[in-house]
């Protein structure tokens, strides 16, 4: 068993939140000890998040779910990064899938925390580390955070920290709380596929695993849903600014604030749950981009039981196992004497796990038998059932042997899982930690041991044994990939990492490999190849009407012109403070001493100090003013970018938003990505603004009076004129917001290319590396063949 010291503790996304309860105070939403957050929906803030929170009143459609009875298929050769913060247990389901991801041919790096090397490395999978959670302050807790980012980072583009063997993600699955995923991945503009072992999704089926909701004026299915909007809402207050910072390092821009803490939703990122749909089934107000697969279970351990632990197996009827693993209870003395009575008092026998508590005060005898560690896939065989604190791993394997479950939750989404369990029958509530006595102790083994309890947990286990949660996560990451723009086009088997093009053709697609091998044949040039961006992300400051989104967007350069004003003055003094305190004066008494050479060379030492000192002052000096100067810079830029750019645009897209508030139709133009997209989109939305503007007058009341009568008349004028109101003045409006905000984009591509370069740079290092040590000549005949080939077609479609 690991050292309880070497392991990062179970972790909530709230614990890293500078100082949470001075934006909390007062406002309903409060984290307790065990990582869990009251929030009161009632109350002021938690009303005005419920505002910003995305709700659709529709009736949810069911989504048809895939068929993954076919087997998994995917004949492009990934390199994916697997990022995953949290404990083992949060580890150990990635393993398993990162083994079932080797069987397509995959190059799989599991990036987590450095004490779980060892671990990952012995199943066979490539290790980076990113840094890791220990407990401490908050504005540590933060540096860590940021520590973590880097290494996701580097996980992506670093080569291989045993081999040397480069290495440049292709793909990236992710757990949220590493935080890094969305960022890394556009950076890379690559695909991004979460997964996870609880609810991260906003659903009316249940809360978010981590709130205890209070509210009485609120629907409870709509208190469900916007339970999870507060958590990220509440998450991003506390790590928005880590995040933006370290995107900054990336050449990224910052994520506006408003859309920080639903990313993943608002991009629909494909997530797959692993927890079985026999135990959770998938709410039907989640989209076909979300998947519950199954639990990830690894292979049955090989293992054989001491003699001691055996022969008390055999001994008589099977035991109730009783264990809290890596939980530290702080009255290990008190817990064991409750756990016996309850044991004595039902006349049962039990398996107690002494964990990091080290439960036990006695030897083990015929009705009591203490042990340190063993698999719990060998040992849930064997039992007739488990309490435990409520792991989603150790649920997962008590349900999967058709194991009845009592759980008793200290800390996190254990709560959740125990009312997941009840709610099935296959246990009782769950029984707080801290409300825990013998009594109720021995009221939940008897529910345990009933007939029915028994039945129901034997037929999950049933259904469970025909799912197969790591291949299901397979096929779901497999069939989320944007495969047509993956695929290198003369080694197929390879992703694509650059475009060619040589004429009016359609580019050709090349992998790393491909394009290494073919620059080594002089076939092309580097030059020839332009980066290949696979799966682009966008993220947009979505605006709602013109009056919340021109005030935002004032308020937005009012802060940045308020911190630039305040670093005119503080940076200057950042600096002087780096300077050390000059030491005191020498003395120079008259005496033999003070006229030697010794005392002579010392003061030429100390004149020479002196004249470092007064040099680094300078120095120090002139990088203050610089810096002052720069800070003044950034107040001007931001007043003209302020004026000129941001304000009109959010008036534009504020206008252009309004008819999606009465239900209409708002036309997507695509992404402004530089400036040539710019004056795209505000010609095309000029036509449509115009267009769509002057025809409401008459389109709105028709369309009103098919569907309500005269009320309905009366409702299309008010619409009509609202239209032509606001779509023909975005359409105006963007004619010079739109090309602006493009051209700001061209110009801050132009000047943040470092990241890009490296990119580039690592892409080039790997091609070259993998061309190098191809399997075989043939490899390589192929790949020049069909590049031969791809171009003479190309050259006869020409001509």
């Amino acid at each position: 068993m690991e050292d309880p010291e070497d392991l990062p503790p179970r972790y909530s996304t709230l614990e890293y939140i500078d100082r949470p309860e001075e934006f909390w105070s007062q406002s309903g939403a409060n984290v307790n000890d065990d990582g869990r957050i009251e929030v009161d929906l009632d109350s002021k803030v938690c009303r005005a998040v419920a505002k910003l929170i995305p709700i659709s009143h529709e009736e949810p459609k069911r989504e048809p779910v895939p068929d993954y009875t076919q087997p998994s298929t995917c004949d492009i050769r990934l390199n994916i990064v697997i990022q995953v913060v949290g404990s083992r247990g949060d580890v150990q389901p990635f393993i398993a899938l990162g083994n079932e991801l080797q069987l397509y041919g995959h190059r799989v790096r599991l990036a987590t925390h450095g004490v779980f090397e060892s671990f990952v490395l012995e199943s066979g999978l490539e290790f980076y580390p990113i840094g890791g959670l220990r407990s401490g302050e908050i504005q540590r807790k933060r540096a860590m955070v940021a520590e973590m980012l880097r290494g996701c980072w580097d996980s992506c583009i670093s080569e291989d920290p045993v081999s040397k063997a480069p290495f440049v993600a292709d793909a990236i699955i992710a757990n949220p709380p590493s935080f890094a995923h969305i960022h890394c991945a556009q950076a890379l503009a690559i695909p991004l596929h979460l997964m996870f072992t609880m609810p991260w999704s906003n659903t009316r089926a249940f809360p978010h695993p981590l709130a205890n909701l209070k509210y009485s004026t609120t629907e409870p299915k709509l208190a469900n849903y916007i339970s999870y909007g507060v958590v990220e809402w509440m998450t991003w207050q506390g790590l928005g600014d880590v995040i933006n910072e370290w995107r900054a390092s990336l050449d990224l821009e910052p994520v506006p604030g408003m859309e920080g803490p639903c990313l993943a939703g608002t991009l629909k990122v494909p997530f797959t749950y692993c927890w079985s749909p026999s135990l959770i089934p998938k709410p039907f107000d989640w989209s076909s981009n979300i998947d519950v697969c199954g639990f990830f279970f690894r292979s049955l351990p090989n293992y054989t039981p001491p003699p001691d632990l055996e022969s008390f197996l055999r001994g008589g009827s099977p035991p109730v196992y009783i264990g809290f693993g890596s939980i530290v209870i702080d009255d290990p003395i008190a817990m064991t004497k409750m756990i016996l009575e309850a044991v004595k008092s039902l006349g049962i026998r039990a398996i107690i796990s002494r964990g990091w508590s080290n439960l036990g005060e006695a030897d083990s005898d015929d009705q009591v038998f203490y042990f340190g560690d063993c698999p719990h896939e060998w040992l849930f065989q064997h039992v007739a059932a488990v309490v435990h604190h409520g792991g989603a791993g150790t649920t997962a394997c008590g349900l999967r042997f058709g194991r009845t479950t009592t759980i008793i939750p200290f800390f996190g989404d254990q709560l959740f899982w125990g009312n997941m369990v009840a709610s099935c029958g296959l246990g009782p509530r769950p029984i707080p930690y801290r409300s825990l006595t013998s009594d109720k102790l021995a009221e939940a083994i008897k529910f345990c041991l009933q007939p029915e309890a028994q039945a129901a947990a034997h037929d999950v286990a049933d259904r469970m044994s025909h799912e197969n949660g790591v291949a299901t996560a397979v096929a779901s990451f497999h069939r989320n990939l944007p495969v047509t723009n993956m695929q290198c086009d003369v080694h197929p088997s390879a992703p694509a990492a650059w475009r060619f093009k040589k004429s009016s053709k359609k580019p050709l697609l090349l992998s790393k490999i491909a394009a290494g091998v073919l620059i080594d044949h002089r076939w092309l040039k580097q030059s020839d190849l332009q980066p290949l961006l696979v799966h682009p992300i966008f993220i947009q400051n979505k605006r709602w009407d013109p009056v919340t989104g021109t005030a935002s967007s004032l308020l937005g350069t009012t802060t940045n012109i308020l911190k630039a004003t305040t670093d005119i003055v503080y940076r200057p003094y950042q600096e002087f403070r780096r300077v050390p305190r000059s030491q005191p004066e020498l003395s120079a008494p008259e005496s033999a001493a003070s006229r030697s050479p010794s005392f002579s060379s010392e003061l030429s030492a100390s004149s020479t100090a002196s004249g470092t000192k007064k040099s680094s002052k300078l120095r120090t000096t002139g990088v203050a003013m610089g810096g002052s100067a720069k800070s003044a810079g950034k107040v001007l830029g931001y007043w003209y970018r302020g004026m000129l750019i941001d304000m009109p645009l959010a008036a534009s897209e504020g206008l252009r938003a309004v008819p999606r508030l009465y239900g209409d139709e708002v036309k997507d133009h695509g992404p402004v990505e530089d400036w040539k997209s710019g004056a795209s989109f505000a010609g095309k939305n000029f036509v449509h603004g115009m267009a769509d503007g002057l025809s409401d007058i008459f389109t709105q009341p028709y369309k009103g009076g098919q569907e309500e009568g005269a009320k309905g008349v009366v409702k299309g004028i008010g619409k009509g004129a609202i239209g032509l109101t606001t779509k023909v003045s975005s359409a105006a409006l963007g004619l010079v917001a739109y090309p602006a905000h493009g051209m700001m984009k061209s110009l801050y591509t132009v000047t943040h290319s470092k990241t890009r370069k490296a990119v580039l740079q690592a892409r080039v290092t790997e091609g070259r590396y993998l061309a190098e040590r191809s399997d075989t000549k043939t490899e390589c005949q192929a790949i020049v063949h069909n590049f031969e080939v791809a171009c003479r077609q190309d050259t006869a479609v020409s001509s």
